[in-house]
């Protein structure tokens, strides 16, 4: 019998060199499929340190030298939101394969352009949202599927983090509403997404952001600035199908729950929660119970489990993702638990809309044309 012949590696850039460095390189280089064959940062000298300590080929200080490079099929960009529509615009226009942390733009108009341009190329452009990838998440999709839960008559969702509770941590784009910054971005534009993909579409919402630290200090000139980007923030949503949705989201919540998620209905509850502060992957646990029973813990069956994990639990998940961009190229189709660009442009479109409902104090509706 003939020896089986291994797949092709795909070529892979990565743009961003925090989470970059601490997922994307470590998750692309376990993966089977994919091969980093470069890595950029505006600072050439950190591109080659960065490159050099992951035994990565090209190190590039510029994006157009990216895109040059012959072995480039893909590129993963994870930079600061701010710099997203510019940088995925060039990545789509060269076209390439591009897969897009979150929050993919800066407003819903520049996510829509990209959207498009991907599909016009005929690449495969997903979002980073892992939560869908993540075993217990895609347990607790499989219960909802049958309707375990009966007919919703409440969801709740908590996200309660410290991750910018103390003052003292330096003022940065992450202070600035104009630059992406801010807990809707961070942490909303995951739930966004995970409503949808749970819930369905959303009919209207209201929503109330506020800054609990309103100054921080500049690192570079140690002057104190202003914070204006949101570092709380309470929605109430409306389902299509009527259902109630409250989310309390906040980034500066010392011994704050963590990340919890119930859902009520006429047939039974169910309750997916991590209150582990450290890791918003690893510690996820579900529980559910049928009408007047008490709540149990429900077992993730192994073909759920991922492979492998690791010590930072956010690689795992977005292997998994990886896995979807890979057969999307393969394949040349788009697959239903894919988050797409266009998954990416409702996220968006339903933040913009929170900053608009809570500058006009005002409920507002939702356009279902994503």
């Amino acid at each position: 019998m003939g020896q089986k012949t291994k797949p092709p590696q795909i070529g892979v850039a990565v743009v961003g060199t925090g989470f970059g460095q601490k997922v994307h390189i470590p998750g692309l280089q376990e993966h089977p499929r994919t091969q980093v064959v470069a890595v950029y940062h505006r600072d050439l000298a950190k591109a080659q340190a960065v490159a050099a300590g992951h035994q990565i080929p090209h190190a590039c200080q510029t994006l157009e030298d990216v895109l040059a490079l012959p072995e480039v099929e893909a590129v993963t960009i994870s930079t600061p939101p701010f710099l997203h529509y510019e940088m995925a615009k060039k990545v789509l226009q060269a076209g390439k394969h591009l897969l897009l942390e979150k929050p993919v733009t800066l407003n819903v108009a520049e996510a829509r352009e990209l959207a498009d341009l991907a599909e016009t190329q005929g690449v495969v452009a997903l979002v980073d949202f892992e939560f869908r990838f993540v075993p217990v998440w895609q347990l607790l999709a499989e219960y909802l599927a049958e309707n375990y839960v009966g007919k919703k008559r409440l969801i709740k969702i908590d996200c309660l983090v410290p991750s910018r509770a103390d003052a003292d941590r330096p003022w940065n784009w992450y202070a600035r509403q104009e630059q992406g910054g801010g807990v809707l971005g961070a942490i909303g534009s995951h739930i966004f997404d995970y409503v949808h993909w749970l819930f369905g579409d959303i009919k209207c919402l209201s929503a109330k952001c506020s800054t609990a630290i309103p100054l921080r200090r500049d690192p570079e000139t140690g002057e104190m600035k202003v914070v204006d980007s949101e570092d709380t923030c309470l929605l109430m949503l409306e389902l299509a199908d009527g259902t109630p949705c409250q989310i309390c989201l906040s980034s500066v919540t010392y011994q704050g729950r963590g990340h919890w998620v119930e859902i009520y209905g006429d047939r039974g509850t169910l309750v997916l929660g991590n209150d582990n502060q450290k890791d918003y992957v690893h510690g996820f646990r579900l529980w559910g119970a049928l009408t007047g029973k008490a709540l149990t813990e429900i077992e993730v069956p192994n073909r759920l489990i991922f492979a492998k994990n690791y010590l930072d639990g956010r690689i795992a998940p977005f292997i998994r993702v990886v896995d979807q961009w890979i057969l999307g190229m393969e394949q040349k189709e788009e697959f239903a638990n894919a988050p797409t660009l266009r998954a990416g442009v409702y996220s968006q479109l339903l933040m913009d809309l929170a900053q608009i409902s809570h500058a006009q104090r005002s409920w507002v509706e939702v356009s279902h044309d994503e």
